[in-house]
């Protein structure tokens, strides 16, 4: 309707409509849509009784609006006529604001320009009118909306030296000379470089002849907010807090990142509440974040001045004088200003009112928080579905087309505002592209830096220099976050230094605290602080803070496991001690990764050492893929380096891992070539209890007792007692097996009693389910759920939940109800599922698929069933054999369905 109204009177065809829509490539729906578009805009016609607005012609269709009805027509006409201050009074934003069309660029760069010719007209008659004072606020605001407009430049600089202010003229003139070469490689024409020469030589021919005193003009209107984008998207909760009623001065800081949003949400908000100012919507750029430019100090209080209309004679020479003014000013306005890109709460305390009914609205890069009384709202990025909408505003049809492709691309740009914007803009430009084209060029960070690390320069420049190099060695840190004590290793400081930085670039929004006490970065942030970084040693200094640290947790968790440890070096400075087992672990769970990604990522120092220190926590909190890949990094290692001692206990490390996984032919192999590279008796009697337990799952008992009477032989000769513990729990299931209840147990009671005396609460939890496994098979079903639950209760409180599944089957298959045997047998495939634990994974279905049988669920037994024999296949366990014949007693087909049973 607007393209039509623009071209009143005129036959407008569709395909002209459809090129005007979409340009050069319109959607295959064109037709239909312009159709459909008519339709609606007809029906809105009809209840608004202006029907005959629209006519259909053969050619297409034209808009007859009457007289005064189009706001373009009738500013037309009013310049015509010479009316220019009431033809300037029609507008207000920008032409065609909230039309998204092909034609809309080039139509509202017209109209603006048509604007500016308009007032350049008005201005050049004002000044001729001797209301050069008058007319200096105004034309400061359009010069700076407009910087590049030769005329308004010598508009201003004549309105300047016609009242007194021959510097300020000449300084115009230089600041237009300067923006000129710089944006266009030009020299300003002819008239303008003799009017500025004129002012230099303070021509008389500049001043007005017999001028008569200065008639007061029309006020103006103190409205210079700029451009509200009429895409704005999402914000919703931010725009709720900065709605409120505001009673007396007001002051608000909207801080956050470069590139999140902060100019744009003040902006909006404040064309939202300038209603509720009619004494003046103000807005100035404090310019600290503005490259190539210094930040406004004491010209901001002369320009926010000028905006209120006070006259440039009366504005004062000193800060504090123009700080008085600005304040006895406000005293009886509303009046809503936005200081927009603050420095800091110094750059802006001269700028804040008294006692008034004035909104401040305050932009920064960093957290005001020395600024009383302010209200502050930090700004995050934004939420999925407001990405989404923004990216959709922008782009259009083609995003609604690739919904997962949207997702991806606001992933690439870490949902950062000003890098959807970019990445938005480039697709809408690109008709060819697809969005799932665009996604793939954003994998590459270095593009989406290309646009956003200019915003992101600026921040880094403003920091101290202590708080730049953090910030360069942060970027070099494989993991995703980090505490006070790593980030002091990495930079070799002190922690209460290190912590000063790091909450200093917190408050610089360089980092983000996702979590008390933890530093990271946006996703892009820490790929431009890797570009910046140079490792100085930085990356060693965090792995050894790793290390040492790590055998301080496991010292806490695991004393009995001391001496395993023994060998790695005291730390050259002290660290911060572990004060009991749950800082201890809590500490561990927040560095894991980063621990391992500094591992993979890092220099080859110390794994062996590291993988030493870590493998009790990860073996007992079931993080085996941690485990792999930082045991597979110290075999690496150590063969590169010749080092049986670390290969030989790598080796071990991973054959067990690959028991607790169920992979018992890799755990065999493993194990074998430890035992090859093994001379210490420790590693050796690891290495065959993990044969003899493979050897134990897969029914092979004469191999498992020999395998476990080695090891039992190579710990007592080691005096290892936990060892010892270890290996007479499994060779009491084996004995349990053969039909010697009464020497498991034995066995059992003299592993319980090492375990106790080591101070093992995990290996005492695993002898009591060990005996609850016995006792259930001599037919003590009560005291066999008595010692599962036992064991269950260690394990949770111990955060085991690998081995809690273990105790919960235990407790399951010991139980005389089969409603209680599902209950419990699904709480340990939770479990089993949470940690991948595919032998008890295995058990779990297994006793499900009995349990429902005996309640007459035939189809939940079968389909249990069927789950556990495609598990037992895969471990390759007797138990196949068994589930295969209950399924045949049960009336199912004793073959699995192809792709059964990995949960």
């Amino acid at each position: 309707m607007a393209y039509l109204l623009l071209n009143a009177g005129r036959v407008v065809s569709i395909e002209r409509l459809i090129d005007a829509m979409w340009g050069y490539d319109p959607p295959d729906t064109a037709r239909s849509q312009i159709h459909a578009s008519i339709t609606a805009i007809r029906k809105v016609l009809r209840g608004a009784g202006a029907v005959r607005l629209l006519e259909t012609r053969a050619g297409g269709y034209v808009a007859r609006p009457e007289p005064g009805q189009v706001d373009a027509q009738e500013f037309t006409e009013l310049v015509a006529g010479g009316e220019l201050r009431k033809a300037l009074d029609l507008w207000s934003g920008e032409a065609l604001e909230d039309v998204h069309a092909h034609y809309v660029t080039g139509v509202r760069e017209l109209w603006n320009d048509r604007r500016l010719s308009a007032y350049e007209r008005l201005a050049e008659g004002e000044l001729a009118a001797g209301r050069h004072g008058d007319l200096l606020d105004e034309l400061a605001a359009q010069v700076t909306a407009n910087p590049l407009r030769e005329k308004l430049n010598g508009h201003l600089v004549l309105a300047l030296y016609r009242a007194g202010r021959q510097p300020d003229a000449l300084a115009a003139a230089r600041a237009y000379r300067t923006a000129l070469a710089d944006e266009q490689g030009l020299d300003p024409g002819h008239a303008f470089t003799e009017l500025e020469r004129a002012v230099l030589a303070d021509d008389p021919a500049l001043r007005l002849a017999d001028a008569a005193p200065a008639v007061p003009g029309p006020p103006c209107r103190s409205t210079f907010l700029p451009y509200d984008i009429p895409d704005f998207s999402g914000r919703t909760a931010e725009l709720e807090r900065l709605g409120d009623d505001y009673h007396g001065p007001a002051v608000v800081t909207i801080d956050g990142m470069a590139g999140i949003g902060k100019t744009t949400l003040a902006v909006h908000v404040a064309h939202r509440l300038a209603a509720r100012y009619p004494d003046g919507r103000l807005f100035i750029d404090l310019r600290a974040h503005t490259a190539g430019r210094e930040p406004i100090d004491a010209a901001a209080l002369e320009a926010l001045l000028r905006q209120l209309g006070v006259p440039a004679d009366r504005i004062p020479v000193t800060p504090a004088e123009r700080s008085a003014l600005w304040r006895a000013e406000l005293a009886d306005r509303r009046v809503l200003a936005v200081l927009d890109n603050a420095l800091d709460a110094e750059h802006v305390r001269p700028l804040l009112p008294g006692r008034s009914d004035t909104l401040v609205l305050i932009t920064s890069r960093r957290r005001l928080v020395d600024l009383d009384g302010a209200r502050a709202l930090s700004v995050d990025v934004l939420g999925e579905a407001d990405g989404v909408e923004l990216f959709e505003r922008i782009v259009g049809e083609r995003a609604h087309q690739e919904p997962d492709a949207v997702r991806e691309v606001l992933r690439l740009c870490g949902h950062l505002p000003l890098a959807i914007r970019i990445s938005a803009a480039r697709l809408q430009h690109r008709p060819r592209w697809t969005v799932s084209y665009l996604a793939g060029r954003l994998r590459d960070h270095r593009r989406l830096l290309d646009g956003v690390s200019a915003a992101f320069a600026l921040s880094y420049e403003q920091l101290h220099e202590d708080e730049q190099r953090m910030f360069r060695l942060l970027g070099l840190v494989p993991g995703r976050d980090i505490d006070v004590c790593g980030a002091a290793a990495l930079a070799g400081i002190p922690e209460d230094e290190a912590e000063e930085l790091l909450e200093g670039l917190l408050d610089a929004h360089m980092l983000l605290q996702l979590e008390p006490g933890r530093y990271t970065f946006h996703d892009l942030l820490r790929e431009h602080a890797r570009s910046l970084a140079e490792d100085d040693g930085a990356v060693m200094r965090l792995l050894t803070y790793y290390l040492h640290r790590s055998r301080a947790a496991m010292d806490r968790l695991f004393p009995y496991t001391v001496g395993q440890r023994e060998d790695i070096p005291q730390p050259a400075a002290p660290i911060a001690p572990i004060r009991d087992a749950a800082e201890a672990i809590a500490w561990l769970d927040a560095e894991r990764s980063n621990i391992i990604a500094t591992a993979v990522h890092g220099p080859e120092i110390c794994l062996g050492m590291l993988a030493l220190a870590m493998r009790p926590y990860l073996d007992r909190h079931a993080h085996h893929d941690d485990a792999l890949t930082l045991h597979t990094l110290a075999l690496r290692r150590s063969r590169v380096l010749g080092d049986r001692e670390v290969q030989a206990r790598a080796l071990t490390d991973l054959a067990r891992t690959y028991w607790r996984l169920g992979e018992y032919e890799r755990a065999e192999e493993h194990a074998h070539q430890a035992l090859d590279a093994c001379e210490e008796a420790g590693e050796r009697a690891r290495a065959l209890l993990t044969l003899g337990n493979v050897a134990l799952r897969r029914g092979r008992d004469v191999q498992a007792e020999q395998h476990l009477k080695q090891a039992l032989d190579l710990t007592r000769i080691g005096a290892d007692t936990w060892g010892e513990a270890n290996v007479l729990g499994i060779l009491a299931l084996l004995l349990d097996r053969a039909g010697r209840p009464e020497e498991a147990r034995r066995h059992l009671d003299l592993a319980l009693a090492l375990h106790r005396k080591v101070g093992d609460p995990a290996g005492e939890a695993l002898i009591l389910d060990h005996l609850g496994v016995v006792l259930r098979h001599q037919g003590e079903l009560a005291q066999a759920r008595t010692r599962h639950e036992q064991a269950a209760a260690v394990y949770r409180t111990l955060g085991n939940t690998a081995d809690e599944a273990a105790a919960l089957n235990g407790l399951a298959e010991a139980a005389d109800d089969p409603a209680r045997a599902v209950e419990e047998h699904t709480a340990a495939l939770t479990l089993a599922d949470l940690t991948r634990n595919r032998p008890e994974q295995a058990r779990a279905h297994d006793g499900l698929a009995r349990a429902h049988l005996a309640l007459g669920h035939a189809e939940q037994a079968g389909e249990h069933g069927r789950l556990a024999l495609g598990l037992y296949g895969e471990l390759g366990v007797p138990e196949a054999e068994k589930v295969r014949d209950f399924l045949e007693r049960a009336g199912e087909s004793a073959a699995p369905p192809a792709g059964a049973a990995r949960r």
